[in-house]
């Protein structure tokens, strides 16, 4: 199974709103999905989702497709950061792995 892990920075507190107008839109995508585990954190400026995925197919299906494909062609409008990492997974790690595994990440800076 895959496993993918991703923290976005937004421009500022003000971007909340956008990314929660998005997020909603994201969730209920990914409920339509055979998305195995999902779990979401944030605070301020800095949000966190993780997913688990039977497939790195389906992980890509869902990714380049509806409201999240749209979510990531405008997401330099509110975000200064996004870190996003795959990994081979049974299980979502736990945050405190995550947020380790987001530190060797691949970033997009805006």
């Amino acid at each position: 199974m895959k496993a993918t892990i991703t923290s976005i920075e937004l421009r500022g507190p003000l971007q909340f709103f956008a990314l929660s107008s998005e997020a909603f839109s994201i969730i209920r995508q990914l409920k339509n999905t055979d998305c195995k585990s999902f779990k979401k954190k944030g605070y301020w400026t800095k949000h966190y989702t993780m997913t688990l995925w039977n497939n790195e197919e389906e992980l890509k299906s869902f990714a380049r497709s509806g409201p999240h494909l749209q979510a990531m062609k405008t997401s330099s409008r509110i975000a200064k950061e996004i870190r996003t990492i795959t990994i081979d997974a049974e299980t979502l790690p736990s945050w405190k792995e995550a947020m380790e595994l987001l530190k060797q990440a691949n970033t997009i800076q805006y």
